[in-house]
């Protein structure tokens, strides 16, 4: 399975006490080649479980790779941020937006269904999304 990890699946593994935990270990347990994420992914995933170490661990066992620079793709994200600036995305959130246009084949693994079935790729496709089950 190709994908591109958000913060809430990289917590959700990570956290046996997180309430997505089950969902996301079946989800890594598909994939065969590490997921896309970006720095700010892993800062929030840190931040979130208070270690730094276990994102880290999830680079070096191959569950994820960073595959994206900011500073590569600054006016996009400058425009994403404007178009939804109603939404409040945080940086994050308009990486994985950008990766999703440029790896359109890559679904979003995410918890946050709501903000990203709002968001828009290329300005009016809906990103691919594995969320867990409602």
């Amino acid at each position: 399975m190709k994908g591109i990890a958000d913060t809430g699946f990289l917590v959700a593994f990570a956290n046996r006490n997180d309430a997505h935990h089950d969902w996301a270990v079946g989800v890594a347990s598909r994939v065969t080649e590490p997921l896309l994420t970006c720095e700010a992914v892993l800062a929030e995933s840190a931040f979130h479980l208070e270690s730094a170490s276990l994102p880290l661990a999830m680079i070096s066992d191959g569950l994820i790779t960073i595959a994206f620079a900011c500073n590569d793709h600054l006016p996009q994200l400058t425009a994403l941020a404007k178009r939804y600036a109603d939404r409040h995305p945080d940086l994050a959130d308009l990486c994985l937006i950008r990766m999703s246009e440029l790896y359109p084949r890559h679904a979003v693994i995410t918890v946050d269904r709501e903000d990203f079935r709002a968001y828009r790729r290329n300005k009016r496709e809906m990103l691919p999304l594995i969320c867990p089950p409602d």
